[in-house]
C-alpha cells in the first residue's frame, strides 16, 4: 500500500490544472463529440480512457476527507475548467455540423437512474483502491470505461446547441451522479484504509452524502419513468400485434423508441407482403393511443417480403437424330 505522505502528495499534483490535463480534455473532450454525433460506440469508448477527469475527482476526494480547503478549492477549479472545455467544444463542433437528428449514444445520456448510481459507487471504490495500492493501477482505464465522465458533459453541449433543455439537464445530470458518487465510495475508501481519521473525514464525509441525497431524488423519479415507458412499451407492442389488422398480415421484427421527441417516437421494421399507408399508420397512431393513453409518433421502416424457392427442372425435350427421319420413297419424289 502507498505511504500516506505519497498519496497526498499525489492528490496535491493531481489537483493542479496544467498544460498536460488542458490537452488531455480537449483531446478527449473531440473523441467524445466525435464519437457521439457520428453514434460510434467504440469512438466514445476511446474518449473515455483518455479522459483525465478522475484525477481531479480523486483529489477532491482526498482533500475533503484530509481538511484541506486549499486543495478543495484547487481540486474543484481544475475539474471545472476541463468540464468547461469539454461543454465548450462540444458547443462548437455541434453548431458548425448542425446535424439535424440526435443518435442514440446522445439522447441514452439524458435519462440517467439509480443504476448508473450504483456503477458510479462500484467505479469509485476500484479507483480509490487502485489509488492506494499502486500494483493494480491498471484498474483505472476500466474504470473510466464504466463510468463515463466526459461523454455526458459533452452531451451537455450538444443539448445547449441544440437549445434542448431536457437533454441538457438530464446528461448533467448524469455527470454530477458520477461525479458524486465516485467522490463518496473513494472517501469511504481512504477512510477505511485508514489514510484520514473519521472525525477529521466526518465533515467532508456529510456534505458529500447530501449532495448525493438530493442527486437521488430525481434519480429516483428518472427511476420510475423507465420503468413506466418499459411498461408502455410493452404495452404498445402487445396492443399492436394482438388488435390490428395490419399486423396480422405483417410482422414486427423490431422496434425501437425515442423518448426525448414530443410525442415519443416509435420506429417500428416491420415485414410484410403488402404495402402498407399513410391512412392506415394515423389508425395504428389512433389505437394505440387508445389502448396505452399516450400518443406516439409511428415511423414504419416496411420491408416486403420476396419468396424464393427451388424450382424443378423442367423435362428434357426428346431430340430427334436425321436418322430417325424417315427417308422419302422414290415414289414421292415424283
Amino acid at each position: 500500500m502507498i505511504e500516506p505522505a505519497n498519496l497526498r502528495e499525489g492528490a496535491l499534483a493531481d489537483g493542479h490544472f496544467s498544460l498536460d490535463f488542458g490537452v488531455l480534455s480537449l483531446a478527449s473532450a473531440a473523441i467524445a463529440t466525435f464519437g457521439l454525433l457520428e453514434n460510434s460506440v467504440a469512438v466514445i469508448i476511446g474518449a473515455m480512457i483518455v479522459a483525465p477527469l478522475t484525477r481531479p475527482i480523486g483529489a477532491l476526494a482526498f482533500a475533503a476527507i484530509d481538511g484541506d480547503p486549499r486543495g478543495l478549492r484547487r481540486a474543484a477549479l481544475t475539474l471545472a475548467l476541463g468540464s468547461g472545455i469539454a461543454i465548450a467544444f462540444a458547443i462548437l463542433v455541434t453548431r458548425l455540423f448542425a446535424l439535424p437528428t440526435l443518435g442514440s449514444e446522445i439522447t441514452s445520456r439524458s435519462q440517467p437512474d439509480l443504476l448508473d448510481l450504483g456503477v458510479a459507487l462500484a467505479a469509485g471504490a476500484v479507483a480509490g483502491f487502485a489509488r492506494i495500492r499502486p500494483s493494480i493501477a491498471g484498474a483505472v482505464a476500466g474504470t473510466a470505461i464504466a463510468v463515463a465522465l466526459m461523454p455526458p458533459l459533452c452531451v451537455v453541449g450538444i443539448g445547449i446547441a441544440h437549445l434542448n433543455g431536457t437533454l441538457a439537464l438530464g446528461s448533467l445530470l448524469l455527470f454530477l451522479t458520477n461525479l458524486f458518487g465516485i467522490m463518496l465510495a473513494s472517501m469511504i475508501v481512504f477512510v477505511v484504509a485508514g489514510y484520514a481519521h473519521v472525525l477529521r473525514a466526518r465533515s467532508g464525509l456529510l456534505w458529500t452524502a447530501l449532495a448525493l441525497a438530493v442527486i437521488v431524488v430525481p434519480l429516483a423519479l428518472s427511476t420510475g419513468q423507465l420503468l413506466r415507458q418499459a411498461r408502455l412499451e410493452s404495452e404498445l407492442r402487445s396492443a399492436l400485434l394482438s388488435g390490428t389488422v395490419t399486423f396480422h398480415r405483417a410482422d414486427l421484427l423490431g422496434a425501437s423508441f425515442d423518448w426525448v421527441a414530443s410525442p415519443p417516437l416509435a420506429h417500428l421494421l416491420v415485414r410484410s407482403q403488402e404495402p402498407i399507408s399513410p391512412g392506415q399508420v394515423r389508425a395504428l397512431e389512433a389505437f394505440a393511443k387508445a389502448h396505452t393513453g399516450t400518443d406516439f409518433k409511428l415511423v414504419l421502416d416496411v420491408s416486403p417480403i420476396t419468396r424464393v424457392e427451388d424450382e424443378p427442372s423442367p423435362s428434357p425435350t426428346p431430340s430427334v437424330t436425321p436418322s430417325a427421319i424417315p427417308s422419302p420413297s422414290p415414289a414421292s419424289s415424283t
